[in-house]
Order: C-alpha cells, then structure tokens, then sequence
C-alpha cells in the first residue's frame, strides 16, 4: 500500500480504489509521480454527486491527489494551490475540462478531464523525428499556446510530459503548477525568490526571475523542436541556476551541424525562437505556428546558415554583459497584451477582379491598420476559385500558371505597403489559396492561422449579388475575428 498521506495533515489515511470523495469515487491509481497520484474516477450516483460541468456528457475523469509525506518543498504545495486557482480559469479545447477541487484543510484533490490520448514524453525516446512530424507537433502546439496567452496565461513549464493529444490531434496543456495569470495572484512569485521551471526548457528571462512573457513558452518550445529535429537538447540539463544562466550567453549547436537533412528554413525557426532575448524571438505563438504551417513564407537570416557556435570573444562579451544582467526596471506588458501588441492581419486581395480604386483604397486602409500595430504580421491572400466537379485549367490562355500569376500580383499589390513600413523579419507574407468556396476558403484559413483582423474589399451591389450572398457578408457572418469591409 501507498504511505503517502492523502493530505496536509497527519491524520488522514491514505487513499485506495473504492474510497469516495465529495462525490467521486476513486477506481483505478494511474501514475505515481513525484509530486501526486493520478487516479482514474466516477461520478457516485447519489446525493453526494458532484454537479458536473454542461457539456460533459461522456467524458472520463481524472483525479490528482498531491503527495504529501511532510519534509517535502513547500513550492510543491504552493504549486498545487496554483493550479487549483489556475484551471477553472482556463477553457477551450487547448486545457482539460475542469470538474471540481478540495483544499487543503480536508482532502486536496484537482478533478478534470481525461484527456483520450498520449503525452509527446514518448516521442523524445523516438528523436530525431521525421522533418514533416516536427513542424506538425511545433504548429500544433503553438496554436494551443496561442489560445492559453489569449486567456492571460503563461504556462512556464512547457515540456513534452506536459502536452497531450486528444483523438484528433489538438494539443492539451496541462500541469500548470508553475503558471502565471495576469488576473489571479501569483503565490508562486510572491513567496518565492529562486527560478521556477525545468532546466532543460527554461527561457533567459524565468532564470531572470521573470514570470510573465508568453515568450517564454515560445523559448521552451523552440528547446523541443531542437530536441525533436536533432535527438539533442540545445543547452543540456543543468541543475544549477549557474549551468541555467549558460543559456544567456552560449549558444546551441545549429540544428544543421548535427542533422545534414535539416532545412535552412527549420534551423531559422527554431534558433529564432531560442533567441536569448525575447524581443528577437516570434512575437506571439501564432506568428510561430504560420511559419511551421507555411515553410517557404519563412525569411532566411544568417541563422538558417550557421554552422557552428559563436566564437570565443563573442562569447565571452555575452557572458561578461550577463554576469550582472537583470531583467529591465519598470512596468511591464501583461500576457494578453503582449500577445495584442502582435497580431496576424490578413489582407484578402482579389487581383484578377477587383477595380483599380478598390485595390488602391484596400492597400490604404491595409496599410494605416498595420501602422498602428509596430509588431503585427500581414498576411496578403488571395483565393484561386476551382470547380467543384471537374478538372480545373492550371494556365492561362498565355501558357502562363494562374498561381503564380496570382502570386505576383499579390506582391506587386503589397510592394507599396512593404516600402512604406519596412516590414522585415518575417512581416510579410503571401498565400495563394484554392478552393471552390472563397468565403470558406478565407474563413478557414483565419482560424487555422488565429488570425486577428481581416480586411478584405466588396465589389459593387447588383441584383444577383444581393440574392446570392456577396464573399465579403458570408466572411463577416462565419468569421471569429475582426473584420474590415473596404468599399469604393
């Protein structure tokens, strides 16, 4: 039988399968780690039941009890409290379904959703990885991030054993022990004075005491695609907060010096994010997860060619800079903040139709949005209409690949844009869609993209427009996101 106490206090016995609290009824310990026990749980029929959330017909539950032997860190503790107070802040696909918790004074326990699918802790066992599955798991675990720093979250503990796959593929945040919420108070910051996180996937600022810059996460992500693409970790395992301070001014092994087939554009986006300042890094995890999703949109640097580490002098000016760096005085952003200081816009262009004053003014109203937002990425889009049934022609009457043709109009539409605002380090991009639906098309791609504003033109009225539905009324009727109608 398991000795650890079931809670804080001495005189509780500890629990087994069968046992009942506050409605739950414990059946099967699934996993022992060094901070709690897992245990698979039901609902008790009764009128002791819990009251279950809406919306969770046919859900399995899980229960984390803390493990409790007395002699133990108090941030442990402290931890726990944290993520009781944290997750049922927290909703959407991205975090497990919050059922109910007990404090400390009786029986501390955390009930939430069993998430139906596996941790990427396995996967590390398999790196290095395919190049495809890499970009996959980065872009899909951005675009969880990106969810959680819309809530006021960062998670500060991002790590293969605490991301999971639902059936479907969504990335599951969990554990969040070590998080910061701009809205709830962080006991972990306010009683504690030491760096908080796993060595291994730390970012400069947490080992700066710093606890509430999304782009943590995205450092920390970055640490797991170098491990997945390469079968290394970029800094090793330190267990000193001096081997962590290493990260500050030693930089990793570029990708390619180890894996020959590692493309420019990869090794690009993960040395980026494992920048040591945050400020040289993806600005928001779904600037992140558009470049993994679209590989030849991805500005090369001089850090796609690098082949090895920085030589000794600059090294040693790093290192001499960060023996007494701290982190800047003053104010700083909050999660969602930061996060709004760096949307995606989208710019749905139709260059093959649209009249010259609708493309001008579009081009104008594009350019004052991106001008009020220094750190917003444009992404410029246009749809390539296909046939539902039957083969499309590819060509123009010219010979000429309709594409490509779009492509170059794109650019030539955005040139102005680009020369006026300096839109460098990946600011700018160009996507050519094809469907048959180009209101769907765009709709999809928005939310794929967790884009924040799209501004799109609307052709004059007619008859046939008004009865059918114009792209520009079906974009605003289905879109979650903002959305500018230019007309002339």
């Amino acid at each position: 039988m398991d000795t650890d106490l079931g809670a804080g206090g001495p005189g509780l016995l500890p629990l087994k399968a069968g046992d009942v609290v506050d409605g739950w009824r414990l059946q099967e310990k699934l996993h022992t780690g060094g901070m709690a026990h897992l245990w698979s749980v039901l609902p008790e029929a009764g009128a002791a039941m819990p009251r279950l959330p809406a919306g969770s017909e046919g859900l399995r539950w899980l229960m984390k009890v803390p493990r409790i032997k007395g002699g133990e860190d108090p941030a442990t503790i402290v931890g726990f409290e944290v993520e009781q107070m944290i997750l049922p802040a927290l909703k959407g696909p991205h975090v497990p379904l919050y059922a109910g918790r007990g404090d400390f004074t009786r029986q501390p326990y955390l009930v939430m959703e069993r998430i139906e699918g596996p941790s990427l802790r396995p996967r590390l066992d398999e790196a290095p990885l395919s190049l495809d599955e890499v970009s996959e798991i980065g872009a899909r675990v951005a675009t969880a991030l990106h969810e959680l720093h819309r809530q006021h979250l960062v998670h500060l503990d991002v790590k293969p054993s605490n991301i999971m796959l639902r059936p479907d593929g969504t990335a599951v945040l969990v554990d969040f022990g070590l998080s910061h919420h701009d809205r709830l108070p962080d006991l972990l910051e306010e009683e504690f004075t030491l760096p908080m996180g796993t060595g291994p996937y730390m970012s400069p600022e947490q080992v700066q005491y710093v606890r509430n810059d999304p782009r943590s996460d995205l450092f920390a992500l970055g640490v797991m695609l170098y491990h997945f693409t390469t079968g290394e970790r970029p800094f090793g395992a330190p267990e000193s907060v001096r081997g962590l301070r290493r990260r500050l001014y030693v930089d990793p092994v570029p990708p390619r010096s180890i894996r020959k087939d590692c493309p420019p554009w990869l090794q690009e986006v993960i040395l980026r994010c494992l920048e040591v300042k945050p400020e040289r890094r993806y600005q928001s995890a779904a600037q992140l997860a558009l470049a993994l999703q679209e590989p030849s949109q991805v500005p090369l640097t001089e850090r796609a060619e690098r082949l090895q580490t920085s030589g000794l002098l600059r090294r040693a000016k790093r290192w001499f800079f960060a023996a007494g760096a701290d982190p800047e005085a003053g104010p700083r952003l909050g999660v969602s903040s930061q996060v709004a200081r760096s949307p995606i816009v989208v710019a749905a262009v139709d260059v093959e139709n649209a009249a010259p004053e609708l493309l001008e003014r579009l081009r104008e109203t594009v350019r004052r949005i991106v001008l009020t937002e220094p750190g917003a990425r444009l992404a410029c889009v246009s749809v390539m209409k296909t046939a539902r049934i039957g083969m499309d022609e590819r060509v123009d009457e010219r010979g000429q690949s309709v594409h490509v043709k779009q492509l170059v109009g794109l650019r030539h539409w955005a040139r102005p844009i680009s020369r006026q605002l300096d839109l460098g380090e990946g600011r700018l991009t160009f996507h050519v869609l094809e469907a048959p639906d180009p209101a769907a098309a765009l709709v999809d791609f928005a939310e794929r993209n967790q884009v924040d504003h799209i501004v799109m033109g609307a052709r004059g009225n007619s008859a046939l427009r008004r009865y059918l539905g114009s792209v520009s009324s079906q974009v605003v009727a289905q879109s979650d996101c903002t959305v500018t109608v230019v007309r002339v």
